[in-house]
C-alpha cells in the first residue's frame, strides 16, 4: 500500500512528500507505472501538466490497482461522479456517489479533531488524501459552481442537500489533508462564491466553516463589497446565522499584521502608513466601512451581545447545529467540553441528551434524545458564550476604526453597555463551580476557556468604548452620575462638560454601572489572574485624557489606589504585563490629585514599604516610567499653588520628595534615553522618549535646561561612552518631530495628558536641536567634536 502523507500541520511530511516527488518523477508518458501514481498525481497537481484526475484512468486499472493499495474505492467512485455530474445530468446519481464517499471522509476527519494531536505523532488520514490526489476537490468545486452557468439564458441549480455533502467532504478534506485549504483560498472566484451558498440555512453551517478555514490561510484579505448582495445576505440571517458569521467578519474587518501591534517598530508602522496613502483604504478598512452600510447591522450585533441566555434559541435550532458535530465552528473541542458537561448532568438526572461519544455509529450524527427537549442550562451558557465572544470581538474591532465616531452613536443608542451590565454577574462574571466548562486538553486558568476568553474579549471592549471618548459615562448609573457632580460641586470645580452632557436615558440600570462592578471584581481577583491587566487596561482607559479630578475621587472613594499598591507592594507582583498596567492606572489616578498623593503617603507609610515600591519602578522603567512622569508633572504643578493642603502633601509625601531630587530625575533621564534607540521604538516604548522630554520642558521652565544637559554630559564621561547617550537623544528626537507633527490624535493625547501645550512641546525639541553650537540648551552644545554623530540616516525602507 503506498503510503499517505502526515496528518495536516506536519510540516516534516511535506518536505519528505516533496523530495520524494521530484526523485520519482520520471516525466508523462502513456500507462503510469503502477509503483509511483500517487507520486505522479501529486506532481501534476503542482505543475498543471500530466496525471490530475481520476477519470484519465480506465475504471477497470483503477479497480485493479485498488486491490493491491486499498483505496477504499474512492478513485472509481470520482469517476463515477465525474461521469453523472455532467452539465445536463439531473445530479440524482451524482448525490448517491455523493453519500458514498462522504462516509469514508467524515471518519477521518472525527478521528483527526478528537484525538490528543501531538507534534511527534505522524497520524495518516489516506482516504481523504486519495480523495484530493485523484482531483475530488477540483471536482467538487466544479460541481459546487454549476449554479453560476447558464444555458440557454438559464441558470443551473443544485439541491441544497447536494450542496451540503459537497461542502462536508470538502472540509473533511481540508482538515485531514495538508495544502488543500490553501489551494481553495487561490480561488478567488470560488470563495466568493461560497459566501452565496449561506443564503440557505440547510448549507449555511457547513459554509460558514468552510469559509472560516479558507479566510484564515488566504494570503490576500477578501473584500466584502464584492461579494453579491452583500446587505441582503446579512440583512436575511437570523441571530444565530449573525452570530456564527461574525467569526468570518472577524478574519475580513482585522488588519491582517497588526497580531504584535506593540512590538512593531515605529519606523515600520510609519512607512506602512506612508504606503497605505498612497495605496487608499485598507481591505479591511473597506470590509467595515460595507458592514456599517448595512441597515441595523449595528442594532443586531448590540441584540445579540446583551441577550440573556432564556433569550437564546432553543433546543430544536441547537441539535440542527450540532448534525455532523465534527465540522462545527470549534470543531471537537467545544463539544467535546459540551458533551462532558452534559453527561456530568446526566448522572444527576438533570440533562435531557446524551450525546455518542466521539466515534460512534450515530445515524445522521444527530445525539439521542429523550422526551424532553430542554437543554441542560450549562450547556446553554456556552452557547450563548460562545456566539457572544464573536460578536463583542467584531464590535471592539468597528470601535477601533476609522468610523468610531459612527459606531460610538450606534452603540451608545442601542444600549450595549447598560446590556452587558445586566449580563455581567450571570453570564460575563459568573461563578462556576469547580469542574466548570473548558476546552478540551486545557485547563480553567488557560487563556483558550471560553468563559476567559469572553471575560477578555469583554475587558477589550470597555477599554475601546472609554478611551477618549465622552460616552464612557454610559458605564455609570444615574446615582453615580450625581454622584460625580457633587464631587465636583464640593471642590469648588466645574463640573465635566461631558457629565452634563450625558444621555441619561442610555446609561447604566440596576445599583452598580459597570465601572463598578468591574472595580469590584478587580479587587477580589487572585494574584497570578491573567485578568488583572486587562482590568487595569480598561479602568485606565476611563481616566485617560485631559486630567478629570471627580473621575479620580469617584475611584479613589472606592479603595482602588490602597488595592493598586497592595498588588505592587505587599504581593510583589512578578508580571511584567500587569505592573506595567498597574503604574499606568495608579500614574493616571494620582495626576494632579492632591488627596491620592495623601493616600499614597498613608498605604506606603515605612521605609520598608516605601523601598520596595522604588524596587518595582527601578526594575524596569519601560513599565513604570509613565508614572515617573504623573509624578513629575504633579510635583511641579503642587511647587506652582499656595495651599495649605498641597504645602502638607509637599512636606510629607515620600514620593514626591524622592521625585524632586535633581539627582533621582537625572538618574531616571540618563536611563530613558538608554533604553530606547530610533531602530527599536514601538508604540509601547515611546512612552519613555515622551517622559525624558517631560522632564526636560519642566527644566527649561525654571530656565535650567542647560544645567540638566551638562549633567548628563558628565554622567556620559562617568560611563566611559562620551557622546553616546546624547548622539542617540538628538536621533530620537529628529524621530520624533517626524512622527508626532504629521499625527493629529498622539500630539492631541501628548497635550492631553500633561498639560503642557503642544507648541511648547515642539519649541522644546526644536530647541534641543538647534545646530548651533554656542546655544547653551542645544544638544550639539554638549558632544565633543571627535564623538559627533548626529546625521546618521534612521529611516527604514
Amino acid at each position: 500500500m503506498a503510503a499517505a502523507p502526515a496528518a495536516a500541520g506536519s510540516g516534516a511530511g511535506r518536505g519528505r512528500r516533496a523530495a520524494a516527488t521530484v526523485a520519482a518523477w520520471g516525466g508523462w508518458g502513456g500507462r503510469p507505472r503502477p509503483g509511483n501514481i500517487l507520486l505522479q498525481l501529486r506532481q501534476g497537481q503542482l505543475t498543471g501538466r500530466g496525471l490530475a484526475r481520476a477519470v484519465q484512468f480506465t475504471e477497470t486499472f483503477l479497480t485493479e490497482r485498488d486491490k493491491q493499495s486499498k483505496w477504499s474505492g474512492i478513485p472509481q467512485l470520482l469517476l463515477k461522479l465525474y461521469a453523472t455530474s455532467h452539465l445536463h445530468s439531473d445530479f440524482v446519481e451524482c448525490q448517491n456517489i455523493l453519500k458514498e464517499i462522504s462516509p469514508l471522509l467524515s471518519m477521518e476527519a472525527m478521528a483527526f479533531v478528537t484525538e490528543e494531536r501531538k507534534l511527534t505523532q505522524e497520524t495518516t488520514y489516506p482516504n481523504t488524501y486519495i480523495f484530493d490526489l485523484f482531483g475530488g476537490v477540483d471536482l467538487l468545486v466544479e460541481i459546487l459552481m454549476r449554479p453560476t452557468i447558464s444555458i440557454r439564458g438559464q441558470k443551473l441549480k443544485i439541491s441544497d442537500e447536494m450542496s451540503k455533502d459537497c461542502l462536508s467532504i470538502l472540509y473533511n478534506t481540508c482538515v485531514c489533508t495538508e495544502g488543500v485549504t490553501k489551494r481553495l483560498a487561490e480561488k478567488n472566484d470560488f470563495v466568493i462564491f461560497l459566501f452565496t451558498l449561506m443564503t440557505s440555512k440547510k448549507t449555511f453551517l457547513q459554509t460558514a466553516t468552510l469559509i472560516e478555514d479558507i479566510l484564515g490561510v488566504k494570503k490576500e484579505m477578501i473584500r466584502l463589497d464584492e461579494v453579491p448582495n452583500l446587505s441582503s445576505l446579512v440583512s436575511n440571517f437570523d441571530q444565530q446565522q449573525l452570530a456564527n458569521f461574525c467569526r468570518i467578519l472577524a478574519v475580513t474587518i482585522s488588519e491582517m499584521d497588526t497580531g504584535n501591534d506593540d512590538k512593531h517598530t515605529l519606523l515600520a508602522k510609519n512607512a506602512q502608513q506612508k504606503k497605505s496613502l498612497s495605496l487608499g483604504p485598507s481591505a479591511a478598512e473597506i470590509n467595515q466601512a460595507a458592514l456599517l452600510s448595512i441597515p441595523g447591522f449595528v442594532e443586531r450585533l448590540c441584540k445579540l451581545a446583551t441577550r440573556k441566555v432564556s433569550e437564546s434559541t432553543g433546543t430544536a435550532s441547537f441539535l440542527q447545529e450540532l448534525e455532523e458535530w465534527y465540522t462545527w465552528l470549534d470543531n471537537a473541542l467545544v463539544l467535546d467540553a459540551l458533551m462532558r458537561v452534559a453527561n456530568e448532568e446526566s448522572e444527576h438526572n438533570q440533562a435531557s441528551i446524551v450525546f455518542p461519544p466521539p466515534g460512534a455509529s450515530e445515524e445522521n450524527g444527530l445525539p439521542h434524545t429523550s422526551t424532553r427537549t430542554q437543554l441542560p442550562q450549562s450547556m446553554k451558557i456556552m452557547h450563548e458564550i460562545m456566539y457572544k465572544l464573536e460578536v463583542l470581538y467584531v464590535l471592539c474591532v468597528l470601535l477601533m476604526g476609522r468610523q468610531r465616531n459612527q459606531v460610538h452613536r450606534m452603540i451608545a443608542e442601542f444600549k450595549l453597555i447598560p446590556g452587558l451590565n445586566n449580563l455581567f454577574d450571570k453570564l460575563i462574571w459568573r461563578k462556576h463551580s469547580a469542574s466548570a466548562l473548558v476546552l478540551h486538553g486545557h485547563n480553567q486558568n488557560c487563556d483558550c476557556s471560553p468563559d476567559i476568553t469572553l471575560k477578555i474579549q469583554f475587558l477589550r471592549l470597555l477599554q475601546s468604548f472609554s478611551d477618549h471618548h465622552e460616552n464612557k459615562y454610559l458605564l455609570l448609573n444615574n446615582q453615580e452620575l450625581n454622584e460625580l457632580s457633587a464631587i465636583s460641586l464640593k471642590a469648588n470645580i466645574p463640573e465635566v462638560e461631558a457629565v452634563l452632557n450625558t444621555d441619561r436615558s442610555l446609561v447604566c440600570d440596576g445599583k452598580r454601572g459597570l465601572l463598578t462592578r468591574l472595580l469590584q471584581v478587580m479587587k477580589k481577583e487572585p494574584a497570578e489572574s491573567s485578568f488583572r491587566f486587562w482590568q487595569a487596561r480598561a479602568v485606565e482607559s476611563f481616566l485617560r485624557g485631559t486630567t478629570s479630578y471627580a473621575d479620580q475621587m469617584f475611584l479613589l472613594k472606592r479603595g482602588l489606589l490602597e488595592h493598586i499598591l497592595y498588588c505592587i507592594v505587599d504581593s510583589e507582583c512578578k508580571s511584567r504585563d500587569v505592573l506595567q498596567s498597574y503604574f499606568d492606572l495608579l500614574g493616571e489616578l494620582m495626576k494632579f490629585n492632591v488627596d491620592a498623593f495623601k493616600r499614597f503617603n498613608k498605604y506606603i507609610n515605612t521605609d520598608a514599604k516605601f523601598q520596595v515600591f522604588l524596587k518595582q519602578i527601578n526594575s524596569s522603567l519601560v513599565d513604570s516610567n509613565m508614572l515617573v512622569r504623573c509624578v513629575t508633572l504633579s510635583l511641579d504643578r503642587f511647587e506652582n499653588q499656595v495651599d495649605m493642603k498641597v504645602a502638607e502633601v509637599l512636606s510629607e509625601c515620600r514620593l514626591l520628595a524622592y521625585i524632586s531630587q535633581v539627582p533621582t530625575q537625572m538618574s531616571f533621564l540618563f536611563r530613558l534615553i538608554n533604553i530606547i534607540h530610533v531602530q527599536t521604538l514601538t508604540q509601547e516604548n515611546v512612552s519613555c522618549l515622551n517622559t525624558s522630554l517631560v522632564i526636560l520642558m519642566l527644566a527649561r521652565r525654571k530656565e535650567r535646561l542647560p544645567l540638566y544637559l551638562r549633567l548628563l554630559q558628565r554622567m556620559e564621561h562617568s560611563k566611559k561612552y562620551p557622546g553616546f547617550l546624547l548622539n542617540n537623544f538628538h536621533n530620537l528626537l529628529r524621530f520624533w518631530q517626524q512622527h508626532y507633527l504629521h499625527k493629529d490624535k498622539d500630539s492631541t493625547c501628548l497635550e492631553n495628558s500633561s498639560c503642557i501645550s503642544f507648541s511648547y512641546w515642539k519649541e522644546t525639541v526644536s530647541i534641543l536641536l538647534n545646530p548651533d553650537r554656542q546655544s547653551p540648551s542645544a544638544l550639539v552644545s554638549y558632544i565633543e567634536e571627535p564623538y559627533m554623530d548626529i546625521d546618521r540616516d534612521f529611516t527604514e525602507e
